[in-house]
């Protein structure tokens, strides 16, 4: 009897150690992902004014998914190369719960399929920006609300949480 009751004791000790841990856990792991995020904006802002380069991936000239695969990769954060197998990455977002350094992909041109994609720098109640290479101005922010983005929206995906 003094046996279990020493067993319970226990495992009620480490039990709740355990809890206390994860929940400190949970807050440095948000923390450390607000940081993540804000590096990734950074980095890809940093870009802006490189000019498009079909395939690029450095500051000689990058395309869309070039620009959002080095950003990434420089948060040692692996994607895919390409805007459509990037979107198959993390989790799907609904538009309304979009936030910062979440990826904002289009299907552009009348694609049927995902052809474009951009790294979100801000939300606001009726607007979402993004940085993104554009074929006509190179790296640049743009937003929603332009006719051509509106019309194109595909998907929003978390890949950091």
């Amino acid at each position: 009897m003094k046996k279990a009751l020493i067993f319970l004791l226990l495992t009620l000790v480490f039990t709740s150690c355990k809890s206390t841990s994860n929940a400190v856990s949970n807050k440095e792991t948000k923390k450390e992902n607000k940081y993540i995020v804000n590096h990734l904006i950074e980095n890809a802002t940093d870009n802006i004014g490189v000019k498009y380069k079909a395939g690029g991936t450095t500051k000689s000239g990058f395309d869309c998914s070039g620009l959002v695969f080095t950003s990434f990769e420089s948060e040692n954060i692996k994607l895919p190369r390409s805007s459509y197998e990037q979107s198959k990455i993390g989790k799907i977002i609904n538009i309304d719960d979009a936030q910062k350094g979440d990826l904002i992909f289009f299907k552009t041109n009348k694609s049927r399929q995902i052809n474009h994609v951009g790294l979100i720098t801000e939300v606001k109640s009726d607007e979402i920006k993004f940085v993104h290479s554009s074929t006509s101005k190179g790296v640049i922010i743009s937003s929603t609300k332009e006719p051509y983005y509106k019309n194109s929206f595909a998907q929003i995906n978390r890949v950091v949480d």
